[in-house]
């Protein structure tokens, strides 16, 4: 069955920092509305600087990103951000005003709302993900699961298309892991997330994308990934014990397995909250 046009298609897109190496090359890949995708890969194999292409934080030096038919662009920037929105490995990145509820208004004032409007809007989001007692505090008064989902409140109170995510476990406990965790697995944007915890990638995602030096060396079902051992050491991945599956997804067809290796440099990602 043929699943349609793809949501988000990545074009042989190649990068290289200013004055630095490259750090992605010639990187493809599609992703359909309602897919979860889990993009692996060891430290500098150029996650983060894939992800931040996705809604033109950066642009590809060749090769494009394509939204739903349009070309991610310098001119066509301001209106992918608004369906695609990313979310900082850092919560220091998107929490930055004198309260939690200032930074959740702050995207729907920039695109317009009235600040009655853009605190409501705030406030239910907040509701949501179970933080609204929180509003009024500083980022630096909230515990670091408080921090995680506030930076994803920032986001969602904008309600994309998709939700993009670098490392949303990172330096959480299990408690706090566990929730945004569940959190994510009840959404149900199309879902795209950076990481190395495996276990998180299979609780939420059936597919990944596997990164190596800037190159895409996997494309494949997360659980034939999960099954192969002697690739899952040769790319320093660490396989889960076993836990309940993802949710369901978009069906996608049957991405290629193709296991080129690369040899080169890999840049650091260094992520900036989006305007």
């Amino acid at each position: 069955m043929n699943p349609g046009p793809p949501l988000i298609d990545v074009q042989d897109v190649s990068y290289r920092y200013p004055g630095g190496a490259d750090a992605l090359g010639n990187v493809s890949f599609q992703v359909a509305a309602g897919e979860r995708l889990a993009l692996l890969g060891p430290n500098g194999a150029g996650k983060s600087t894939l992800l931040l292409h996705l809604n033109g934080l950066l642009l590809p030096y060749a090769g494009v990103v394509v939204v739903d038919g349009v070309p991610v662009s310098e001119a066509t920037v301001r209106d992918i951000r608004r369906r695609i929105g990313f979310v900082f490995q850092n919560p220091d990145d998107q929490l930055f005003l004198p309260t939690l509820l200032e930074d959740v208004a702050f995207g729907p004032l920039n695109d317009g709302q009235t600040p009655a409007a853009a605190e409501s809007l705030a406030h239910d989001t907040l509701r949501e993900l179970g933080i609204e007692h929180a509003a009024n505090r500083a980022a630096h008064h909230l515990s670091g699961g408080e921090r995680r989902l506030g930076a994803l409140a920032t986001v969602l109170v904008s309600r994309p298309d998709v939700l993009v995510l670098d490392e949303p476990t990172s330096a959480l406990d299990a408690r706090g892991r566990s929730h945004v965790v569940e959190l994510l697995r009840s959404r149900r944007e199309t879902l795209i997330l950076a990481t190395h915890d495996l276990e998180a990638a299979r609780a939420l995602c059936r597919r990944a994308v596997v990164l190596d030096a800037g190159t895409m060396v996997r494309d494949a079902p997360l659980d034939e990934i999960l099954a192969d051992a002697p690739f899952l050491e040769r790319y320093g991945l660490v396989a889960p014990l076993p836990g309940p599956p993802p949710p369901p997804s978009a069906p996608t067809g049957s991405p290629p397995e193709g296991a080129a290796d690369v040899a080169g440099p890999a840049a650091g990602d260094t992520p900036k909250r989006q305007a």
